[in-house]
């Protein structure tokens, strides 16, 4: 038997990078699974991939700032698959600079994206879960769900994200608060925080070589030069980058039933390095 059989898993930023890495781990231990993305097409491929896999998942297109994501989110859910079991909300990017040159622009983006995306799908999520865990206490049955909130170790501050280190040290807060308002309706609210992982937003760049992506008809400068990241290799303990697949199983430890009574803590997926 596997795992999460039969459970419903709603995964933000699962087009590609990490979150790809998530809904296939979840889909692989039998999940249904909710695949989100800003586009199409690696959304739909993502739901493709599970399915051929033998797994079920399904689509939610469009970008977890959208005043109506949370609701459409949540709603693409109970339509399809009757419930929510897991959230794992994982969707992000960064937008650095030091504070004296960082735009309101810059600041509510990133804000936006990292906090205020996660706590309006867990306030839309909640009617749904609430409901759920009602009817299950009226039968004398224990049914867990999972809340997986992703941090960062730059949430104990990061020089040049200011925006980013205050969103990734706030999703802690909110995952220690909702773990003790949750509580009673059986829900494990936990976080993981990542170090350096290998995504195309850390990809190694070559000289000045410069690389953007479009995110919300923004051009947002990414990849890192490689001499950084071979330096910060070397101050984590493991050698190296950890792999998408490598983060998506710290998240995946928060969504068994092995973690039924670990509620409100955060575990660094860093290779040995990184305190908060």
């Amino acid at each position: 038997m596997k795992k999460l059989n039969g459970k419903v898993a709603l995964v933000t930023g699962s087009g590609r990078g990490i979150g790809r890495s998530v809904a296939l781990k979840l889909a692989a231990d039998g999940a249904r699974v909710v695949v989100n993305d800003l586009d199409a097409e690696p959304a739909h491929a993502v739901v493709e991939e599970i399915r051929k896999l033998g797994g079920e998942a399904v689509a939610c297109v469009g970008s977890v700032t959208a005043s109506d994501f949370a609701e459409r989110f949540v709603r693409t859910a109970v339509e399809n698959y009757m419930g929510i079991d897991i959230i794992v909300n994982n969707a992000g990017y960064t937008w650095d600079n030091v504070v004296q040159k960082m735009s309101d622009e810059q600041w509510y983006a990133i804000m936006d994206c990292h906090l205020t995306a996660p706590f309006r799908i867990l306030r839309a999520a909640y009617p749904v879960i609430s409901a759920a865990a009602k009817a299950e206490a009226a039968d004398g049955r224990e049914v867990f769900r999972k809340i997986v909130n992703i941090s960062s170790g730059a949430a104990g501050g990061n020089p040049g994200q200011i925006n980013y280190s205050s969103a990734k040290a706030g999703i802690l807060g909110m995952t220690k608060t909702i773990a003790k308002e949750w509580g009673r309706l059986k829900v494990n609210v936990n976080a993981v925080a990542f170090g350096l992982i290998e995504t195309r937003l850390t990809e190694a760049l070559a000289g000045s070589e410069s690389k953007t992506v479009s995110i919300e008809g923004r051009e947002i400068k990414v990849g890192v030069q490689k001499a950084m990241l071979d330096g910060a290799a070397t101050r984590i303990p493991l050698g190296r980058a950890g792999t998408p697949e490598e983060a998506a199983g710290a998240v995946y430890l928060f969504c068994t039933p092995e973690s039924n009574y670990i509620s409100g803590q955060v575990v660094i997926c860093g290779g040995g390095s990184g305190a908060i």
